[in-house]
């Protein structure tokens, strides 16, 4: 192993998530998504670019045992490393994970919830680490290519949840209407009260509901300090909450 690769672990109350430089690491977008995301209902899961595991665990640690968790991951490295980290977990009967691109995945019975951090850059100066380019450039996983497949993949009643910056989050909206899904629970994310959005926490159904008022979480407050709001929403996970 490499220097560059020298392994790291972030460590959850019921889990841990060992991960390298040159995978996508722990981040706030995967936390709130997983900590976010509506379980209600649901038997089975798809988690659609696991990464390192993070958000299928967090999904399992939420449900009850009998609830399945698919987690898919087409890059190796980053498979090898959510394996790992499943494995060592509590929830290891749960969480099945496969090394298999979104577009090549098959299923013989479909979703209630597909979850996905999906990569989201676009038009924008690329990395120049290939490795890096893939994870957070649509190249590997175009929205259009997400949303048809939970398309074909989702029960008629199933929801497809993603969080987003707010520009490709505006964009993954429109492309989701024209694909009929109906945005069902958005959340718009706020650093602080003083700063313009910067995320965007969408849920999408197949069929309509009523329109809900978008609801706002602010992760800190104007000193620094994390918000009762997003330490209630993440209590189950952080160490220090």
């Amino acid at each position: 192993m490499s220097k560059r690769e020298k392994n790291t672990t972030f460590r959850f109350k019921q889990f841990e998530i060992v991960q390298h430089d040159n995978v996508h690491k722990v981040g706030t977008d995967g936390i709130l998504l997983g900590a976010w995301a509506n379980i209600a209902a649901c038997k089975t899961i798809l988690d659609v670019g696991t990464g390192t595991g993070l958000i299928a665990l967090m999904l399992a640690q939420r449900s009850v045992d009998d609830v399945s968790v698919t987690a898919i991951e087409p890059d190796v490295s980053s498979f090898e490393l959510a394996q790992q980290n499943i494995s060592g977990s509590p929830f290891s009967k749960q969480v099945h994970i496969l090394n298999i691109p979104l577009q090549d995945f098959n299923h013989p019975k479909p979703f209630d919830l597909i979850i996905s951090n999906p990569p989201f850059f676009e038009n924008s100066l690329k990395p120049p680490s290939e490795k890096r380019k893939l994870e957070r450039h649509t190249d590997s996983l175009p929205f259009n290519d997400l949303l048809d497949s939970s398309s074909r993949l989702l029960v008629s009643t199933g929801r497809l949840a993603v969080v987003l910056p707010v520009t490709e989050g505006d964009r993954f909206i429109s492309l989701a209407l024209a694909e009929r899904f109906h945005v069902s629970n958005p959340c718009a994310v706020f650093s602080k009260e003083s700063k313009p959005q910067e995320r965007w926490l969408l849920e999408f159904s197949l069929k309509p509901k009523p329109n809900l008022k978008p609801q706002r979480l602010t992760l800190m407050d104007e000193a620094g300090y994390w918000t009762s709001e997003y330490q209630t929403l993440t209590r189950e996970f952080y160490l220090g909450f």
